[in-house]
Parts: C-alpha cells; sequence; structure tokens
C-alpha cells in the first residue's frame, strides 16, 4: 500500500521548476525565507504553485479556537498550494517555512498549466500528487477523530517504514531513516511531543522499537 503520509519518492522541483526551461529561465527567481517565515496565510489569493528547493515547510489552518493543526510538513522536492491549479482563488491553508534557510521556487499557475500541458508525464504526476493529497487527509483524520495516540503513532511508524525504511540484513530490523524531528510527528499525528516521547520509550522498553535522532528501527513487522 503507498503511503497516505507523502506523495512518492520523486523530487518535483526537479522536473518543474521553471529555471530549468529556456523560455522561463531568464525571468525567474527563488524566494528565500527564514524559520517561521510564512509563505501565505489563509485566504490570500492563490495565483502560484510553489516547489521547495531546500528546507521544510508546513501547511496547516487555525481552528476558531485559534490551535493550530497541521495537515503536512513537505522537504525538498515536493510541491505546495497545488489547488490553484483546479481553480481554487483562495487559500484555505497556511505554508511557513519551518528551517532557518528555506527556498522556494513559485510558480505562476499559467506558467504551470504551459508545463503540465507540453508534458503529459508531469501532468500525471501532479494530478496523482493531488488525490494522494486527499487520501492523506482523509486518513489523519480518521486516525485522529477513532484512534488512540498509542495507535496513531504505530501507524505513523508503519507508514514511515515505507516510505525510508530498509531491512538491516543482520538483524532482520527495519531501519528507518526519516527528515522529521520528534515535535514533526507528534503535530502530524495531533499529540504532543511528551505523549509521543512517551509511546516511543514505552515501546522501546517492550523491545518492539530501538531509535536515535534521525534513525528508528522496527522490531515489529510493518
Amino acid at each position: 500500500m503507498k503511503s497516505f503520509w507523502i506523495f512518492e519518492d520523486v523530487n518535483l522541483f526537479s522536473m518543474l521548476c521553471p529555471h530549468k526551461f529556456k523560455a522561463y529561465k531568464s525571468t525567474h527567481e527563488f524566494n528565500a525565507y527564514g524559520k517561521e517565515d510564512y509563505i501565505y496565510f489563509e485566504e490570500d489569493s492563490a495565483n502560484k504553485v510553489y516547489l521547495i528547493e531546500k528546507g521544510k515547510v508546513k501547511l496547516g489552518h487555525y481552528t476558531e479556537e485559534g490551535e493550530e493543526v497541521v495537515k503536512a510538513i513537505l522537504s525538498k522536492g515536493e510541491l505546495f498550494g497545488e489547488k490553484a491549479i483546479l481553480g481554487d482563488d483562495k487559500r484555505d491553508e497556511f505554508a511557513q517555512s519551518m528551517d532557518k534557510t528555506t527556498s522556494i521556487c513559485p510558480v505562476d499557475v499559467d506558467t504551470m498549466h504551459d508545463l503540465m500541458r507540453d508534458n503529459r508525464t508531469f501532468s500525471f504526476r501532479i494530478y496523482k500528487l493531488i488525490g494522494f493529497r486527499i487520501k492523506k487527509l482523509e486518513r489523519r483524520l480518521e486516525l485522529i477523530m477513532f484512534k488512540d495516540a498509542e495507535t496513531r503513532v504505530e501507524e505513523f511508524l508503519k507508514e514511515l517504514a515505507t516510505d525510508y525504511g530498509y531491512c538491516c540484513p543482520n538483524t532482520g530490523d527495519t531501519v528507518i531513516k526519516h527528515p522529521y524531528t520528534q515535535k514533526d510527528i507528534a503535530r502530524l499525528i495531533g499529540t504532543t511531543r511528551p505523549t509521543f516521547n512517551a509511546i516511543m520509550n514505552r515501546f522501546k522498553e517492550a523491545n518492539r522499537i530501538d531509535f536515535s535522532r534521525n534513525e528508528i528501527r522496527l522490531k515489529f513487522s510493518a
């Protein structure tokens, strides 16, 4: 089963950034953002899509009570703001840089339509991305609404194994080298960092996992 948490292991930036195409190269620029800088807000005009050259970007929205709900955390090579391609004229989420040096490639919707029109493979990947994003959100809402925190952690570890894991031939463990911090994961599964840490430590004590800063070893079947 393909992961609901990220699109797929493909660098869309390397394929779609206009600076790689002669017709757009001379007028194309990159935007730089620092940590916690907003790229756009809810209700902003949706006239561009964005490709990540470097860094991480958080997508989310705020509830009426002012609480932040994280929808996705994206990294190098990924695309966001893609609903503009389908005709949305207003943003229904915010996008915020998570790194000190985040480099973003903004692409006008008309330019993206031209690129998609000229290459069916590009077009297919973009529409596939939109479909996976919808499934991902549905899956996350289902887990958050109907599953306890421990189940959400276990399911997320399985998804990480699908996306970033490989089997260690010496031990048979699934080794996961991933780009997320503990805070990132806690936000994505709708819990707090202390709760996430407590669950991970319980799993470790039960010899189900072992972990360090950017590596997790699963000792149960993913």
